[in-house]
């Protein structure tokens, strides 16, 4: 109502003033009988306000579409009336959203064969990682040593690449069960250990065997990948332990992961979880991406899980996962 009435507000002054002048052009010629005025007056009120009521009633669901925001797409094809201006408004509307509805479609396929390319891509590179590792297995030499280093940190990032892509399609890649926590944790720790060793980083797992969640294994155990491998890099050489523990708190169960490295600056904190932010440490450490804090919240958020950051310069850091206990346990 407030728009159909802004819209015909020019129309409304036009007809005052035209009333107006005619109004003051008998007085002017000093008619005697200006009450004679009161007649045509009345009349063009009246075509006036007849007009309006008919425009107001074949245009009302026209003036409401335009003061009303859509909150779907859908809404935005759906017929507003039959007045001219309403079929126009409806034409267009349905051009645009085809015009949309084709720009979606094909970069939704470009972006599917993308991820199609990438996923082949990370299983092909595999292969030769593997091979390189079987191949020089048996070698002591130093050499070899620093080769599976690098071999480890071309695996990671691979996997890093390979969870990030699927990640817009999490909902067809995801098996919830109950899973017990300690022989995964001791999994994740046995298959990183070359990591631990190389920076003198000693695990400590402090995990009941009855803890039980609910999760997804695959990608609770990237969530402990991308958590351990940041704790031991960032206490790299300190001779310390990585510490990874387990409790019940308020119907949940509470996994923490605590080191004793460097710490993260404070006015990092907050922002440690955005996509591609390193911070501080993250310049000094060259290798890191600013992905796997990024992409442990988002699986996080996707699995109903909970994750939280404590951290102290020079004192080391605490990551907490809020994980859905197993009735029962």
């Amino acid at each position: 109502m407030r728009l159909f009435l802004r819209d015909h507000l020019p129309l409304g002054i036009l007809t005052i003033i035209q009333i107006s002048l005619t109004f003051f052009i008998f007085w002017l010629e000093d008619v005697g009988k200006l009450s004679l005025l009161l007649y045509p007056i009345i009349l063009n009120s009246s075509i006036l306000l007849t007009y309006l009521i008919y425009r107001f009633i074949s245009l009302r669901s026209f003036y409401q579409r335009l003061s009303n925001p859509i909150e779907t797409l859908n809404e935005s094809v759906q017929t507003v009336g039959y007045a001219p201006m309403a079929e126009k408004l409806d034409q267009l509307l349905n051009i645009q959203f085809h015009h949309y509805q084709d720009g979606y479609i094909h970069y939704k396929q470009k972006l599917s064969d993308h991820i199609t390319f990438i996923n082949q891509w990370v299983h092909q590179m595999k292969t030769p990682i593997s091979v390189i590792e079987l191949t020089i297995q048996e070698e002591d030499a130093p050499i070899f040593s620093s080769i599976h280093e690098e071999l480890d940190r071309l695996r990671e990032g691979l996997e890093m690449v390979l969870y990030a892509s699927r990640l817009d399609e999490f909902e067809h890649d995801l098996h919830v069960e109950s899973i017990s926590l300690q022989p995964l944790v001791r999994e994740v720790i046995s298959s990183h250990k070359r990591l631990f060793i190389r920076n003198q980083v000693y695990p400590v797992v402090q995990i009941a065997p009855e803890i039980r969640v609910y999760s997804d294994e695959k990608w609770l155990e990237f969530i402990l990948i991308q958590l351990l491998t940041n704790a031991v890099r960032y206490s790299a050489g300190s001779g310390e332990e990585v510490v990874v523990s387990a409790y019940m708190k308020e119907n949940r169960v509470l996994l923490e992961i605590t080191d004793h490295g460097i710490g993260i600056p404070k006015k990092d904190i907050r922002r440690v979880f955005e996509p591609f932010f390193t911070g501080q440490h993250g310049r000094e450490y060259r290798e890191s991406t600013g992905m796997g804090l990024y992409l442990v919240k988002e699986i996080c958020k996707r699995l109903d899980h909970q994750v939280e950051l404590e951290s102290q310069v020079d004192k080391g850091t605490t990551v907490r996962l809020y994980l859905q206990v197993v009735e029962g346990v």
